[in-house]
């Protein structure tokens, strides 16, 4: 299949990741809040002096902070994940995929080889990446065998 080809040939680069929204890790959830309603992203980088050392999405919010309780001016590196998984720009976007996929992550960190923050990658961007570029291959899927709709459609 040549979609399959092309993912496992084309690199994270390609899908040009959003700039990295960062904070350091003495931040508050308050601040990481703002932050990401400001730049409209769904989670922030924890980093210090560039190097990354963790990831507070939308998900920690919700688990580890309203779940919970805890007040909004609890330091980041008390909520966030430590040492999240991530992606180099060189890497496939097969990879990156396999990566989301296995952790059911939405957003993976973009870092280089020193492990500083470069970019995060969305979920959405590689939907809108395989959407634009493989319009065929993704619109023209068939429907899976067990799959009917809720209703019947027309008049």
């Amino acid at each position: 299949m040549e979609l399959a080809r092309n993912l496992k040939v084309e690199s994270v680069e390609r899908l040009r990741p959003s700039a990295a929204a960062t904070l350091p890790a003495n931040s508050t959830v308050a601040d990481a809040v703002s932050l990401m309603c400001l730049k409209k992203v769904g989670c922030v980088l924890v980093c210090q002096g560039g190097f990354l050392r963790g990831i507070f999405s939308e998900r920690d919010l919700i688990r580890r902070v309203l779940a919970v309780n805890a007040p909004m001016s609890t330091p980041l590196e008390k909520v966030m994940t430590p040492k999240p998984v991530t992606v180099t720009l060189s890497d496939s976007i097969s990879t990156a995929i396999h990566k989301m996929l296995d952790g059911g992550y939405r957003h993976l960190p973009v870092v280089d080889e020193n492990q500083m923050a470069l970019g995060t990658l969305s979920v959405k961007r590689i939907i809108h990446h395989l959407a634009e570029h493989f319009p065929t291959a993704v619109f023209n899927l068939p429907p899976g065998p067990a799959r009917q709709p809720p209703r019947a459609e027309g008049a």
